[in-house]
């Protein structure tokens, strides 16, 4: 059973069909639009890197690089990525990646979306409690972004 430091599940309720959620997610650029990425001619596709750059003032540094495991349209998209790559010149290639799992399920008044990221026990010991307390914060934003784009209110 993984421990309460291992993963990260964060639920809402879109109102929103499911196609226009998937979009959301599936669509680079229209993923980086609200989640606060600029891709140039990235598409998202299984086994395929997805490498784009973070557009969050403050943090324009940072590179946004997945490996997209998993597309099943419009149910379920997951990529691996290395949480929390904050420090400047650091490689962190050598560290286990998190796993990042979407799952959208059609219910009363629209879409539910549900993100699980798993896998910070792995993470080496100096850094995984901050990246756990920064990727948790960042799903809370990220959930009220996507909420903001489907609904319109972006």
């Amino acid at each position: 059973m993984a421990s309460s430091t291992d993963r990260i599940e964060r639920s809402i309720l879109l109102a929103a069909p499911i196609e226009r959620v998937w979009h959301a997610l599936a669509d680079a650029d229209t993923f980086g639009s609200w989640f606060g990425v600029k891709f140039d001619g990235v598409t998202f596709a299984p086994g395929q890197r997805a490498v784009g750059s973070i557009t969050y003032p403050g943090y324009e540094y940072l590179k946004f690089d997945v490996e997209v495991e998993r597309m099943e349209p419009p149910r379920l998209l997951s990529w691996r990525w290395h949480p929390a790559p904050m420090e400047r010149g650091r490689d962190y290639s050598a560290e286990p990646p998190t796993l990042v799992v979407f799952e959208l399920k059609e219910a009363e008044g629209g879409t539910l979306l549900t993100v699980v990221e798993s896998g910070f026990d792995q993470i080496p010991p100096e850094r995984r409690m901050e990246a756990f307390r920064m990727n948790s914060g960042g799903w809370d934003g990220q959930m009220e972004n996507i909420r903001k784009h489907v609904s319109g209110a972006a």
